[in-house]
């Protein structure tokens, strides 16, 4: 099984290290990092990069598909190479996953019209654009498409996949080896949780207003 984790300029790192560590521990799998040119590909803050060992082009008919979302993800939403790839990749992908606004460049590419999906909170306005039935739940599996919310919920959403594939079992044991039991100091990863006024700023600053 080949596990493609789609890369892009300044996308965010956990989006795609979260499925990653989980995910990727499938048995006899391989996961490969793509993106439209190999060589290193910066993250949302400039400071870290991972490797695109493989173009897209290389990569034709990956079994699961990943794409992480980020600050990088607006730009991509208009790039054919890109786009055109998810639309060929996911006519014979087993599982075609995203995590926070990777959804809304399946939403793009047309692969979640009439679909339940998520995103990131501040970008599930954006899901109806594409016809797609946003939803604020963390992990939403539609048929083959398995969508995350934002960011940390990647590694949720890798451990459900896992699960479905290898078994409860398989998915438990990386849940413990990787120590995956989260206890927060604060109960505000959430904007039903957070306080309103620190809501009120994002959504005032998101790149996702719509007009």
């Amino acid at each position: 099984m080949q596990i493609a984790i789609v890369l892009f300029d300044r996308f965010t790192a956990l989006d795609a290290v979260g499925p990653y560590e989980t995910l990727g521990r499938l048995p006899d799998a391989e996961t490969v990092f793509v993106a439209e040119r190999t060589g290193p590909v910066r993250t949302d803050t400039g400071h870290l990069a991972l490797t695109a060992d493989k173009s897209l082009a290389e990569v034709p008919n990956p079994d699961i598909v990943i794409v992480p979302g980020g600050p990088g993800q607006t730009p991509q939403m208009e790039n054919p190479v890109l786009l055109d790839w998810l639309r060929a990749a996911d006519a014979t992908s087993t599982w075609t996953t995203s995590v926070c606004t990777g959804s809304l460049l399946l939403a793009a590419a047309g692969l979640l019209a009439g679909r339940r999906a998520t995103s990131h909170w501040l970008a599930l306005d954006v899901l109806k654009q594409y016809g797609a039935e946003p939803t604020g739940e963390r992990v939403v599996l539609d048929g083959k498409y398995v969508t995350a919310a934002g960011v940390s919920s990647g590694i949720d959403m890798g451990l459900t996949l896992l699960g479905r594939i290898a078994g409860d079992e398989h998915a438990q044991a990386v849940q413990l080896l990787t120590e995956y039991d989260p206890q927060p100091p604060y109960d505000a990863g959430s904007p039903e949780k957070a306080p309103a006024h620190l809501v009120a700023e994002f959504r005032t600053k998101s790149r996702f207003i719509l007009t």
